[in-house]
């Protein structure tokens, strides 16, 4: 058998896709409030453990699972085109999934815990019997709470030395989670047509690209609305005011976007998701300096 090129290894792994969870899990760190004095080669671990492993492995699973699904909608991809021969693509899953396990021990219980729970969700997001991305609900759900909930509770908790992060940077890390949801909604307008000829319910498929687009947008600027409220509760009104601009730049996008939803789903998610994420940042921010961290 054939050995894949280094660089159909690469294509396989996805790394423009790594981006999201290593901002998660650094938005998690600097909401811990903790000095990065002695600890930055562990924040440095995380952020690569959340990228280049735990986040690369998924692309991996979900290249081998998707490939007939792929076959019809991007026959360019390593597996279907055949520049990954043979089962090479479950063999680099399942390889870069123990190598992410073996990284995780150097991040202790916590971090350990958290990539063996994102690696679970990878594999039953894409691999039978659940095969999560079956229903878009489900697979969005378990996507956005792997890329941003679990990565940002992680280096949150890692940088704390292990102890269980403060609630209300858990609830920021739930609520963008349920944005996420959203985010990963845009990203199935591209496969629409190979999506109901293989029986996959994306939420274009169930809802129809229109109202799939809107309740996109809906979740992504409710999440961020119950943001601002609890900032605005917890009396941090600059950083409100920075995620409400944030968010109002979003829903110009979004009035553009809706009104060509398959055409325009790639460039909102160009233009408009890194306002959501620059927001997270911000957020992260604000619990920093309500802890007393350097601003």
């Amino acid at each position: 058998m054939s050995l894949p090129a280094l660089s159909a290894i690469t294509e396989l792994f996805k790394p423009v896709t790594w981006f999201p969870p290593m901002w998660a899990f650094a938005c998690g760190v600097v909401a811990s409030g903790v000095s990065l004095d002695g600890r930055w080669l562990l924040a440095a671990v995380g952020i690569a453990l959340a990228g280049p492993f735990v986040c690369a492995t998924s692309q991996a699973v979900n290249d081998w699972f998707d490939r007939h699904v792929d076959a019809i909608n991007e026959p360019h991809r390593p597996i279907p085109s055949g520049r990954m021969p043979g089962r090479w693509g479950l063999y680099i899953a399942v390889l870069w999934t123990l190598v992410s396990l073996l990284v995780a021990v150097a991040l202790g219980p916590w971090g350990f815990g958290a990539a063996a729970l994102g690696l679970l969700l990878a594999w039953a997001y894409s691999a039978p019997p659940l095969r999560l991305k079956q229903n878009g609900w489900w697979g969005n759900a378990a996507c956005g709470f792997s890329y941003e909930g679990i990565a940002w509770a992680t280096g949150a908790a890692v940088m704390a030395g292990g102890s269980l992060p403060e609630a209300r940077s858990l609830t920021f890390a739930v609520l963008y989670s349920i944005g996420t949801h959203g985010i990963m909604t845009l990203n199935d307008f591209k496969s629409v047509e190979g999506d109901r000829r293989m029986g996959i319910r994306s939420l274009p498929v169930q809802l129809g690209e229109q109202r799939a687009g809107q309740a996109a947008c809906w979740t992504m600027a409710l999440a961020q609305v119950g943001v601002i409220a609890l900032l605005m509760a917890w009396q941090l009104p600059l950083h409100a005011l920075a995620i409400l601009v944030l968010l109002g730049g979003q829903l110009l996008m979004m009035k553009r976007f809706l009104a060509d939803v398959r055409g325009r789903a790639l460039w909102y998610s160009g233009f408009g998701v890194p306002l959501f994420v620059a927001g997270m940042m911000v957020a992260a921010f604000a619990l920093r300096v309500s802890t007393g961290g350097a601003a």
